[in-house]
């Protein structure tokens, strides 16, 4: 049998290694949480929709030489063609006038982030497509940050 101190030794340092290790626990839960709630923070934030309104003057030429290159463009850089209506190309849908005259074509795109569709819009890529495309239409665009 062991003296008494050594089983009290022994006690306090189960003790000691018990409560080190819930404490190494809640630390650890604590890190993980603040990194679960980081990442949900990260995948909130809403994206950015680009609305493009379009006076196509040349629907063929445009359907054709303008369109394709820049909705491949567009998808190369990551981004979402939500809507495509109007004149001008296969798949675009009607597009119906509620109020005021509507364009004769418009397109919608979802961008991560305001940036990401600043520099798809300034690539050399879509700005060598865009010529193209000026010579068939005008445009007007805007972006709108979503919910």
């Amino acid at each position: 049998m062991l003296p008494s101190g050594t089983n009290l030794a022994r006690s306090k340092e189960k003790h000691v290694k018990q409560y080190l290790g819930l404490a190494v626990g809640v630390v650890a839960g604590a890190v993980i949480g603040a990194a679960a709630v980081t990442g949900l923070h990260a995948q909130a934030k809403p994206p950015v929709f680009l609305i493009t309104e379009i006076d196509v003057t040349n629907p063929e030429a445009y359907g054709k030489e303008f369109a394709p290159k820049a909705q491949a463009t567009i998808r190369g850089a990551g981004a979402k063609l939500i809507v495509i209506g109007g004149a001008a190309g296969a798949g675009a849908k009607p597009i119906t006038a509620i109020e005021g005259t509507a364009p004769k074509r418009v397109a919608i795109q979802q961008w991560e982030s305001l940036e990401k569709l600043n520099a798809w819009y300034k690539s050399a890529e879509y700005q060598d497509a865009l010529k193209i495309g000026q010579k068939y239409a005008t445009f007007r665009r805007y972006a709108v940050e979503g919910q």
